[in-house]
Order: structure tokens, then C-alpha cells, then sequence
């Protein structure tokens, strides 16, 4: 360094010379003008020339001895540095890439553990290497200062020893800041890949339940309690920091008013909102509401909304307030908003549990609670509500500041034991107080078997959350307690929300309720048509609210699913992957049940148009009317589901794998159903047989009432109905008595004596015949002798009647006739008893 000084002192003293010199000589001159004359120039010139000579062979010594010796100082210095620090940051670059390759690959918790640690040693070293090329920067910077910046462009030129060793010294200077920003590269790296590690560690706590990290009762447990990590602490002063920020900047005399108004704000909606909403809506539901069980419903459900409402409000006041500053920093105002996303589902517990216990009017309690038992409990919602709020904000923390596992550990385990210890404790409370009601001769609550369900799967669950974290699945506890909080909110909302709109229906569309009175009078609609709206209504709620709850339970998770986004995965659910190939969007939804609709009103209107209006003019049969309704009604409703799925969007070359599984279904078990429905479309078109027909078929006569597409309706003379499918009427042999207006054949068959008057009886018989009035004069009657045996005489009169459904009827009548005739003649219709001759005893 002593060389390098000389070096660069000699070209100053060289120029500062020659400068006195100079200015000392022209001083010299003006002063004695008239004593120096041009002679002795050149004496001056010649001793200026002389001190520039010696002091320029001063100069060039200095310079090599300089430049010699700076060279040997440098080759002394670089050589062992320079493959050391290269070298070094090689085999830290190598590290760094084979530590990425293995956390990419890596799976489980204790792999990235020891990258983790591997990490963590990267940096160390790192920190090492900065370390030691502080000095070498320091040193090279000095020497940099010595030599000073180069002159300007028209001044002095300085040598070029001093301009070469000037380079020299850049050079090495941008060598070291080269290697000194590839080690903060790598550091930050290293640093960046450390805190993804810690990412991928707590990923895997919420995704691997079955990850054993050490029973709660371990020293591991309570590790960051009793020895916390360092880097841990320093995060979280600096996110402490952050927020102590952010509260002096909002008292700043800026902004201090407006921090004063927001607190005061919340202050008052807090003192007062609970009681004036509480009083509000009491006499809300006693003024405008009709007595009955709506009353409790709506109570329950708006102590529900406003308690949520005002606590929201609350905290968005207060973080309001010190965040609406412009030097909070990102973090502060991320976490705000997890915060109120925690206090929504905080302040819904407390609602629920508070709305549903109903202390202050327990007349209006909406479950068959016993006071007793709702009094014992009405602590612990909000002291439920108060733990899921207090340690989702310290995991929201975690996951903000990136904390280690083991913090988060720490952190989840004890909240699930909070949890787990609330769910355990209110059945046992609840049943104490049972119990102590039954010793003193009260009759407690009768609650339903599920709901005795439902409280044994709480105490079920709490005891395995309990076994969980004695075990060391943390992981798993905690899954189980946001599942058991989550499931508990969802069916409390489902339970809540469906008896507000069974309530809200009934009481709407009752007879006895001013809205259903107005309603019937504008509409001119019975009672009965009012009480199946509400029904229709209540079904059509209690259906979407429990294909909802089935979607919030199997979608959902407490602490980050909200109602909007549950709406959106309601409607991706719909609009998902299955109903996308079927090129289904959630807007034709709503077009194809209009569409409907509107088809099927429509389609009855043509039919009653069809079989009222235009039918009856034209000279068709009754069963030819009958089956044209029907086929026109079958063809109608075929167009009207092709027309939906149309106007749903479904494309037909998506559906082969419908058609195949009917091809197949058909081939197996429908094919009966489809033989039947071709038969049904047969007789409609071909009409073998037609509505009104007496048909005889396998032992069954009866009058065709109704063909159907996969059955006939029969009637027989008892008024009953068979129901034959119409593939027998295709298949077997069908008599049709009234095909082609056949008549009816009334034929009588009697037993006379041997000793009859057969001509007298023959005229008794055709004058009975002849004078009832429903046989047909043409053909005439007439009697024939069928048999004669030793028993009698068998005659058989004959006569025709319009139509075969009067052969039974007129049979019967002119029965009676020919019996009452045949007795006023004498004539007997008892047959002779032969005598037999018995033998004798001999």
C-alpha cells in the first residue's frame, strides 16, 4: 500500500511543481519589468527545463518500483482468493440446484424436514462467504479512493502506470461484486426455497391427516412455547411491529379523527345494536306476522342475521380504522381481511347458538329445548365462538408470516383441543341437567331419534379429536374439529332455513291468512289449489335447501368457504364437466323448464280443444275419438321432451352412451315394456278392438274402457276393471262381440217332461219371445227341438237383440215371462221319477 501511495504522490508533486513554477515566474515578471528584460528568458526556460527533467526520472523510478511491487502484492493477494471464492460459489450453486431437484420430488414430512435443515445450512455457508469478501471489497475500495478518479478531458494527463493500475483495480473490483451478488442470489434463493418448504410442510398438515408430528402431551408439542425458533420470534416481532405501525399511523393528526369516529362507531353499535334489533324485531314478528309457528322461524332467523350483520360491522369498523392509512403494509391488510371472514363465521355460531337457545323469549325457542337445559348452555356459543376466532386469527397469522411447522403445529393442536373439549362438554352438561330434572319429577324435553343422532356423532367425534392429538395425528384433529364445526354450522342453517320456509308457505297461502285470502280473491282459485302451492312450495324449498346443505358439506370447509363462494361452486357443480359434455349451460336450464312448461299447457289445451270442440263434429265412434286423443296426446308429449332437450342444449351425438344403455336395458328387462307399447301403438292405428268394444279374452268379457300405451282397460259386468297388457290383445285370440255392430243372440234352453205338449210349449216360447220388446222382428224367433232322452225333452228358443250388452238383460226378462206362462198352461218343467222294481228276498 506504501508503494502504491508513492506512485500516485509522484505525478502530483511533478504537476504541482510545474504549476508554482509557472505562476511563480509570471508573478516574477509583472513584478519586475523594469528589471528583468527578454535576455533572461532563456536563462528561465533552460532551469524550468532542467526541473521538469529531474523530476519526470523521479517519477519513472517511482513508477516501476511501484508498479513491481503492486504486482508482486496483487499475484500474492488474487491467486489463493480468487479459485477460492470461484470455487466456493460453485459447489453453493450445485447445493442450491440439488436441493430444488430433491423438494420437487419429495413427499413426505420427514424428507422435507432435512431439506428444510439443508436449506437453513446453505444460507449459513452463504453468510460465511459474504463475510469474507466484505473485507476484500473494503480494501479494494480504499485503494480505489487513493488513486482518485481519472482527470477530466482537457486537463493534465496522468501516466500510464497510474491509468493501468486504475483498470486493474476495476477489473478486480467488478470480479468481487460479481461473486458478492451471486452469493445473495443464491442466499435469496436459498432463502425463497426454505420458505417454501415451510409451505409445502403446513400444505401437507391440512392435506396428509394421517401424519404422525408428535402426541400433544410431548416436549415436541410444546417446543415453540418453551424453546421458541429463533426465526419464528423475529417474524413475529416484525409482524407485531407492522401492526404497531399501522395503529400509530392511524393516530397520526391526520388521520386521528377519523380513527376516533370509527371507534366510537363501533362502540355504539355494539352498546346498542343487539338490544334495539332485539326489540325491533319482537315487535316486527307480533304486529305483522300471523300467529303460529312462523313467528318462531323468523325470530330465530333474523336473531341469526343481525347478530352476524352487527358483529361483521363491528370489526369492520375497528379495521377500518387502522387500516385505511396508506402506510400499512400488504400483510396487515391481507390478514384484515381473513379477520373478517373469521368474525363472519365466528359471529354465525354465536347467532346460531343464541337464536336457537332463545333465553330472553323462551316461548318462542324454535327446538324442544328444556329452560333448564338452554339456560346451562348459554354460555358456550359465544365461548365456542370466541376460540374459533381467536385461533383461526393465530393460523391466519401463520400462514401470512410463514411460521414454522412447528408453530402451526402448535397452533392447531391447541385449538382442536379447545373444540373438541366444548363438543364433549355440552351433551354432558345438557344431560346432567336431564338427569336432575327426572330425580326432581320433571318431565324434560322429547327430542326426536335423529337428533339423539345427531349428539352421539358430536360426542363420538370429540372423543376421536381427544384420541387424535394423545396419538400425535394433529393433522387429523384438527380436520376433525373444523369438520365437526363445519357440519354443525350446515345443518344448524339447513334446520334453521327450512322450517323459516315451511312456516313462510303455509302461513302465505293459508285460507285463514290475510296474504291467502287476497290471494284467493285476485286469482278466484279454492282452497285446495292454495294448499297445493304451499305444499309444492315447502317440497321445492326443502329439496334445493338439502341439495345445497349436501354441497356446502361435501365442498366446504370452515374458516374459507363463504356464501358467495359457495354459490359459485353451485352453479360450476351445474355447469360442470358432466353437464359441459352434455353441452349444458345453466342459463338453458331455466329456458328448458319454461319451455316445458309452456309445452305441456299448451298440449293440454289442444287436447281438450281436440276431444271437446272438434271431435264431437265430425261422424267418427266413440272409440275412434277416443284412440285419436290418446295417440295425438302420445305424439304430443314426445315433441314437447324433444323440444326441451333442445332448448336445454343437449347435443344428440352426446348421448350414444344413453342410447347403448337402453339397447342393452332393452335386451334384457324393458323388452316386455317395448312390446307392449308397439302393441299399444297398433291397436290405436289398426284398431282390431277400440274403446267400446265387448271383448272376450283367456276367460274375461268385459266392455274396453281405456287403451293405454302399455295396457287396455277392462271393465266387466261387476264394474271391475282388468288391466290386460296390450301385447295379449295383439298375440292371443281376441272375441269381439260388438266388431262390424253385431248382434246379440238371446238363446233359451229348457228340460220338459216326456209327456209334454210339445207344440203347446213351442207356442209359449215364441209368444214370449214375440212380445218382448228388445227382440228383433227379423230374423223371427224360433224354437228348436235339441234333445230327447230318457231324462226330458230339451227345446231351444232363439232370438236376436240390437246389441250384445242386452243379451243378459233380456235373457233374465224373458226368463221370468216364459216361467209364468208355462205355469198358467200347466205345463211342468219337473221331469219324471222312473220306478225301479226291487228285487225280493228270494
Amino acid at each position: 500500500m506504501c508503494h502504491n501511495k508513492y506512485q500516485a504522490s509522484i505525478p502530483t508533486q511533478i504537476n504541482g511543481l510545474i504549476v508554482v513554477f509557472t505562476f511563480g515566474l509570471t508573478g516574477f515578471m509583472k513584478k519586475n519589468e523594469h528589471v528583468v528584460s527578454l535576455r533572461h528568458y532563456p536563462l528561465f526556460c533552460l532551469l524550468f527545463t532542467l526541473i521538469c527533467a529531474s523530476l519526470t526520472v523521479m517519477s519513472t523510478t517511482g513508477s516501476v518500483l511501484a508498479a513491481t511491487t503492486s504486482d508482486t502484492t496483487t499475484e500474492n493477494d488474487e491467486e489463493p482468493a480468487k479459485p477460492a471464492v470461484s470455487v466456493q460459489l460453485i459447489s453453493l450453486q450445485k447445493q442450491l440446484d440439488k436441493l430444488k431437484q430433491n423438494v420437487s420430488v419429495s413427499t413426505s414430512d420427514n424428507q422435507l424436514n432435512a431439506l428444510n435443515e439443508t436449506a437453513i445450512a446453505l444460507v449459513k455457508d452463504v453468510d460465511i462467504l459474504l463475510a469474507e469478501l466484505k473485507p476484500k471489497r473494503e480494501q479494494l475500495q480504499t485503494q480505489l479512493d487513493v488513486l482518485g478518479p481519472p482527470p477530466a478531458a482537457g486537463t493534465l494527463t496522468e501516466t500510464p502506470i497510474v491509468a493501468q493500475q486504475r483498470r486493474a483495480l476495476n477489473t478486480r473490483k467488478i470480479q468481487l461484486e460479481g461473486q458478492h451478488d451471486q452469493a445473495l442470489s443464491i442466499k435469496a434463493n436459498a432463502e425463497n426455497l426454505e420458505t417454501q418448504i415451510i409451505a409445502l410442510r403446513r400444505t401437507a398438515l391440512k392435506s396428509q391427516i394421517a401424519l404422525n408430528s408428535g402426541s400433544i402431551l410431548g416436549a415436541k408439542f410444546w417446543a415453540p412455547i418453551v424453546n421458541p425458533n429463533t426465526d419464528d420470534d423475529k417474524r413475529l416481532k416484525d409482524f407485531i411491529q407492522e401492526l404497531t405501525d399501522a395503529w400509530n399511523a392511524a393516530w397520526q393528526p391526520e388521520w386521528r379523527t377519523g380513527t376516533a369516529i370509527y371507534l366510537l362507531l363501533a362502540l355504539l353499535i355494539g352498546a346498542l345494536g343487539f338490544k334495539f334489533l332485539d326489540k325491533l324485531t319482537g315487535w316486527f314478528c307480533t304486529k305483522c306476522l300471523p300467529q303460529g309457528p312462523l313467528r318462531r322461524s323468523f325470530m330465530a332467523s333474523a336473531t341469526t342475521l343481525y347478530t352476524v350483520l352487527i358483529t361483521v360491522t363491528i370489526a369492520q369498523c375497528i379495521i377500518q380504522a387502522f387500516t385505511r392509512t396508506s402506510d400499512v403494509s400488504q400483510v396487515v391488510m391481507d390478514f384484515a381481511l381473513a379477520f373478517i371472514q373469521l368474525m363472519f363465521f365466528s359471529a354465525l355460531v354465536a347467532g346460531l347458538g343464541r337464536a336457537f337457545l332463545s333465553n330472553q323469549r323462551p316461548s318462542w325457542r324454535l327446538p324442544a329445548i328444556a329452560d333448564e337445559v338452554a339456560a346451562s348452555l348459554k354460555l358456550f356459543p359465544p365461548l365456542l365462538a370466541s376460540c374459533i376466532m381467536i385461533f383461526g386469527a393465530i393460523d391466519q397469522m401463520n400462514n401470512m408470516i410463514n411460521i414454522s411447522v412447528s408453530g402451526t403445529i402448535f397452533g392447531n393442536g391447541i385449538s382442536a383441543l379447545l373444540v373438541a373439549l366444548t363438543a364433549a362438554i355440552i351433551p354432558l352438561r345438557a344431560n346432567r341437567i336431564r338427569r336432575n330434572l327426572v330425580v326432581n319429577g320433571e318431565k324434560p324435553e322429547a327430542y326426536s331419534t335423529l337428533a339423539g343422532l345427531i349428539h352421539l356423532a358430536i360426542g363420538i367425534t370429540a372423543i376421536a379429536i381427544l384420541l387424535s392429538l394423545l396419538v400425535g395425528y394433529i393433522a387429523l384433529a384438527k380436520f376433525l374439529s373444523y369438520k365437526l364445526v363445519w357440519v354443525c354450522l350446515v345443518l344448524s342453517c339447513l334446520y334453521l332455513l327450512t322450517h323459516l320456509c315451511v312456516d313462510l308457505a303455509e302461513s302465505l297461502f293459508s285460507p285463514t291468512s290475510s296474504a291467502g285470502k287476497a290471494i284467493k280473491q285476485t286469482l278466484n282459485i279454492d282452497d285446495r289449489h292454495l294448499a297445493q302451492v304451499a305444499t309444492l312450495l315447502s317440497a321445492t324449498s326443502k329439496v334445493t335447501l338439502i341439495l345445497l346443505a349436501i354441497i356446502a358439506l361435501f365442498n366446504g370447509t370452515f374458516g374459507s368457504t363463504t356464501p358467495v363462494s359457495l354459490l359459485q361452486k353451485t352453479v360450476e357443480l351445474l355447469g360442470g364437466e358432466g353437464l359441459e359434455k352434455l353441452n349444458i349451460v345453466p342459463t338453458n336450464l331455466f329456458n328448458a323448464a319454461l319451455c316445458l312448461l309452456i309445452g305441456l299447457y299448451a298440449l293440454n289445451v289442444a287436447r281438450r280443444w281436440l276431444s271437446n270442440e272438434f271431435l264431437p263434429k265430425t261422424q267418427m265412434d266413440t272409440g275412434i275419438k277416443t284412440s285419436a286423443v290418446t295417440l295425438f296426446s302420445n305424439i304430443g308429449y314426445v315433441l314437447v321432451i324433444l323440444l326441451t332437450l333442445s332448448v336445454l342444449g343437449i347435443q344428440w351425438n352426446k348421448l350414444a352412451w344413453i342410447v347403448s344403455a337402453l339397447s342393452v336395458g332393452i335386451g334384457f328387462g324393458l323388452q316386455e315394456i317395448v312390446k307392449n307399447f308397439i302393441s299399444g301403438i297398433i291397436l290405436l292405428t289398426e284398431r282390431p278392438v277400440k274403446v267400446g268394444d265387448l271383448i272376450s279374452i283367456s276367460g274375461v268379457e268385459g266392455d274396453i274402457r281405456r287403451i293405454n300405451v302399455r295396457a287396455t282397460e277392462i271393465q266387466l259386468s261387476d264394474r271391475s276393471t282388468v288391466i290386460v297388457p296390450n301385447s295379449q290383445l295383439i298375440s292371443q285370440n281376441v272375441r269381439n262381440a260388438t266388431m262390424a255392430n253385431a248382434q246379440g243372440v238371446v238363446t233359451i234352453a229348457l228340460t220338459f217332461p216326456l209327456d209334454l205338449d210339445v207344440e203347446l210349449a213351442q207356442e209359449l216360447l215364441i209368444a214370449a219371445y214375440e212380445e218382448h220388446e228388445s227382440i228383433l222382428d227379423t230374423p223371427a224367433p224360433s224354437v228348436k227341438f235339441s234333445q230327447l232322452s230318457p231324462d226330458g225333452i230339451v227345446l231351444s228358443v232363439t232370438g236376436l237383440v240390437p246389441s250384445p250388452r242386452m243379451v243378459s238383460n233380456t235373457k233374465s226378462e224373458l226368463l221370468f215371462s216364459i216361467l209364468k206362462r208355462l205355469r198358467a198352461a200347466g205345463v211342468s218343467l219337473e221331469m219324471a221319477v222312473p220306478l225301479r222294481t226291487l228285487p225280493t228276498a228270494n
